[in-house]
C-alpha cells in the first residue's frame, strides 16, 4: 500500500492584471520549499506549468548499461556511476587478453622450433605441412614406417606418396621424442587460449550482469531519495486577474 502526503503553499499575488508582465514565458510568482528534507526550487510561469525538476535524466537504463559492459567490461559500470565495483572487470579483461597473447606467441615460438627441429633431425620434406603431417612425423620413424602401417590398416586416404615429395627419416629415436615433445607443448598453449577465449566470454557477461543490477540499485536508490515527489501549480483567479498561486507537493510512501 503506497500512501501519499500533499502539501499545499498559498502564495497571494497583490498585483494588478494590468501591472503583471506580458507573455505565457514570463515568471510571476517564485517560493522555495524545503519539504521532507528535500530542498525544492519552483518557479512558476504564467502558463501554470512548473519547469522540469531533471531527476529522470539521472535514471540509467539497465539494458543500455549491460550493452556497454558486453563491448567493454567496466563501461556499463561507468555508465551507471558504479566504475567501483566495474574496475575490477576492466583489469581482469586486460590480464585475460595479456595472457591469451603469451600463449600465441609461446605456441607459435614452440611449433616453429619444433618445425625447424624436424627439418635437422628427420630430414623432412612436403609439399604441404598442415598440422597433421607433424604428427604423423612425431608418432613414427619413417614415411616407410607410417605408410605400412596405414597400408594394414586399409586406411588408404592417409597414405603419404612419395612420388608427390613426402618424406621424413629420423636421426635417432631420442630426435623423434624430442619432437614430439616440443609439439606437444606448443599444441597445449594453443589449446589454453581456448580456456582464455571462455574466460573472456565470461568476463563480459558477469559484467553486463553487475552494470544491469548497478543501474537498477541507482535507480530505486533515487526514488526513495525523491519519494516520487511531484509538484503541481495553479494560478487562484482569472488569467486577468490573477489574486494568488497554489502550489502543491505529493510524496509517494
Amino acid at each position: 500500500m503506497r500512501w501519499i502526503l500533499t502539501g499545499c503553499a498559498f502564495l497571494a499575488l497583490p498585483l494588478h492584471a494590468e501591472n503583471l508582465p506580458s507573455g505565457p514565458a514570463q515568471t510571476r510568482a517564485g517560493i522555495c520549499l524545503d519539504l521532507f528534507g528535500l530542498p525544492a526550487a519552483v518557479a512558476v510561469n504564467g502558463d501554470g506549468m512548473l519547469p522540469p525538476t531533471g531527476g529522470a535524466a539521472d535514471r540509467k537504463t539497465p539494458g543500455l548499461a549491460a550493452i556497454y559492459s558486453l563491448i567493454l567490461p567496466g563501461m556499463g559500470e561507468v555508465y551507471t556511476g558504479d566504475f567501483g565495483s566495474g574496475k575490477y572487470f576492466l583489469i581482469a579483461e586486460g590480464v585475460l587478453w595479456i595472457t591469451y597473447a603469451a600463449f600465441e606467441i609461446s605456441g607459435n615460438a614452440l611449433r616453429d622450433d619444433a618445425r625447424v627441429f624436424a627439418s635437422a633431425h628427420a630430414s623432412l620434406m612436403a609439399p604441404v605441412k598442415d598440422d597433421q603431417l607433424y604428427v604423423d612425423v612425431g608418432n613414427f620413424n619413417s614415411l616407410a614406417e607410417y605408410n605400412d602401417k596405414k597400408l594394414r590398416d586399409r586406411d588408404l586416404s592417409r597414405v603419404y606418396d612419395p612420388a608427390l615429395g613426402y618424406a621424413w627419416q629420423w636421426d635417432a629415436e631420442a630426435s623423434r621424442h624430442a619432437f614430439r615433445e616440443e609439439r606437444i607443448r606448443g599444441e597445449t598453449m594453443y589449446n589454453n587460449r581456448k580456456f582464455v577465449v571462455a574466460a573472456i566470454l565470461v568476463n563480459h557477461v558477469a559484467s553486463a550482469i553487475n552494470a544491469a543490477r548497478a543501474a537498477i540499485a541507482q535507480n530505486a536508490a533515487q526514488d526513495d531519495a525523491l519519494g516520487d515527489l511531484r509538484l503541481g501549480a495553479e494560478i487562484l483567479g482569472s488569467p486577468a486577474a490573477p489574486h494568488g498561486v497554489m502550489l502543491t507537493v505529493q510524496r509517494s510512501f
